[in-house]
């Protein structure tokens, strides 16, 4: 069974458990996921299965979309409502008039530091892990970038607001909310995240992993790969040499980096790269159809 599938994660799972819900409902040990939610988080996680786990590389590499809810003045360890370990602040009495600004600053960021619990490996150790054991964890930051952040809506009892935000991988909500409240003199945790959509994959199409019907909602691995990346149909000839691993050379092109090469028939051949001599090189083989 090979394919694409869009789950709706629900709270309070891990997106290992969803891995696990998966492969015992489509009875395949080759499932994986694009894109880690922490378990407080709902909404797309995008799962591949069989020769779909060969995508999992460009799917991680999308942008992601999301619905957050931020409460000020309050925060926790684990900068979400499921930290046990909570934190009080006072809120400026101005702090409203400042939040636009504080915005700004996080709309232009371009690096940023993760929490402290994350899964990020530290000398061959999970973050969360040495966090959890009250060691310091030191985590250097991350390039990130932000395409869109909008507020969308503010409360005052208890204060909190709600924000959409478009970002690219490796981007934390959570870190938004701290490095926010620090920017508004307080501090803050989430209360909600829903993930809205993951590159072309929105929450539009997701499927509960408990409907009965999540196997015919596999979507086909090419049809997965030019949602994801740029096309490019092969010649017969270039689709055998591509086929075995060889040199594909392109002439007249105008994709460049990494795309999806097709067959004639329109089925996946390969993931190649190429670069601006218009030589392509194969990184990642399949043997599908439609």
């Amino acid at each position: 069974m090979d394919g694409v599938l869009v789950v709706d994660k629900p709270r309070g799972k891990t997106s290992h458990d969803v891995v696990q819900i998966v492969r015992k409902k489509l009875g395949s040990r080759a499932v994986g996921h694009a894109g880690t939610l922490d378990p407080m988080a709902t909404g797309v996680l995008v799962m591949a299965i069989g020769e779909g786990t060969k995508l999992v590389p460009y799917l991680t590499a999308a942008e992601k979309e999301y619905e957050t809810r931020i409460a000020l003045g309050e925060t926790t360890e684990t900068l979400d409502a499921d930290g046990s370990q909570k934190t009080r602040a006072p809120i400026a009495e101005d702090g409203r008039a400042r939040l636009e600004a504080a915005l700004d600053v996080e709309r232009a960021r371009r690096s940023q530091i993760p929490p402290d619990f994350s899964a990020i490996h530290v000398q061959g150790q999970r973050a969360h892990e040495l966090a959890r054991k009250g060691e310091a964890v030191e985590l250097a930051p991350r390039d990130v970038s932000v395409t869109a952040l909008s507020l969308t809506n503010v409360t005052s009892d208890p204060p909190s607001v709600t924000l959409r935000a478009a970002v690219s991988k490796g981007y934390y909500v959570r870190s938004l909310a701290r490095d926010l409240a620090a920017t508004l003199g307080t501090v803050a945790h989430l209360t909600l995240l829903r993930r809205l959509r993951s590159g072309p994959f929105s929450i539009d199409e997701a499927v509960e992993v408990d409907d009965p019907s999540l196997a015919s909602r596999l979507l086909p691995v090419t049809s997965a790969a030019i949602r994801s990346l740029p096309s490019v149909t092969l010649s017969e000839e270039q689709a055998r040499d591509a086929g075995h691993g060889k040199t594909v050379y392109f002439t007249s092109i105008d994709v460049r980096g990494a795309c999806a090469w097709l067959d004639v028939r329109k089925n996946l051949v390969a993931i190649g790269h190429v670069d601006d001599a218009g030589v392509g090189r194969v990184s990642r083989g399949f043997n599908v159809t439609k």
